[in-house]
């Protein structure tokens, strides 16, 4: 769920590779996401690393009037694919996106195997928010969101966090702090104490 541009201090682990599903579910287990493949892809695990506290988190009230006032309905993987490309569509803070195609067809692959998944949020038929990311045992790595209505990609993380909790998820992660995300109520912690619940959340025995 990323916006901050990152330099190497920031955490690069290596550069190059492949997007294969394979490689990416192994990059996930070790703390390790992908971001930008032109020329070449980068490979990341920031210190410190930003979550959302899944027992912690709190949907304000206003958000709850929004949705009803709006009369906004959620799906869970009913259109991933169409996701993860408004994902990647380009907005007036954010000209350019690392999603490509290459990006596109992998996650779409990962969701096939039941590694990633979407959460959407409609306005009747009309897909006005959502967020896609990975899911293994019981973490799930966020990675992006977009939003077509005010407050819809707050909607959807809520809608996020309210579902992981109810399946039992130990770790929602939101990779890179910025501005957005700290407004949405994430917090960083340090490397090693996120790989450590890492470690954790993916010996539970949950499903997405």
């Amino acid at each position: 769920m990323r916006r901050k541009r990152l330099t190497a201090d920031d955490g690069l682990v290596t550069v190059g590779g492949t997007l294969h599903p394979d490689v990416l579910e192994e990059a996930y287990r070790m703390g390790v996401f992908p971001w930008s493949s032109d020329p070449l892809i980068t490979w990341w695990c920031p210190d410190p690393r930003a979550i959302f506290e899944l027992g912690s988190f709190q949907q304000p009230r206003s958000l709850r009037k929004r949705i009803r006032k709006a009369g906004w309905t959620f799906h869970l993987d009913r259109d991933f694919e169409g996701t993860i490309r408004r994902c990647a569509e380009p907005t007036p803070d954010r000209p350019a996106t690392w999603i490509t195609e290459d990006f596109v067809s992998s996650y779409c692959e990962l969701h096939r195997r039941g590694e990633a998944h979407s959460v959407e949020v409609y306005e009747g038929d009309e897909p006005v928010g959502g967020l896609y990311g990975v899911a293994l045992g019981g973490f799930f790595g966020g990675e992006s969101m977009f939003h077509r209505r005010d407050d819809a990609s707050k909607a959807a993380l809520a809608h996020l966090v309210s579902h992981l909790r109810a399946r039992g998820f130990g770790l929602l992660d939101a990779q890179v702090m910025n501005p957005h995300l700290a407004n949405l109520g994430a917090r960083e912690i340090p490397r090693v104490e996120f790989l450590r619940r890492l470690r954790e959340a993916l010996a539970l025995r949950v499903r997405f």
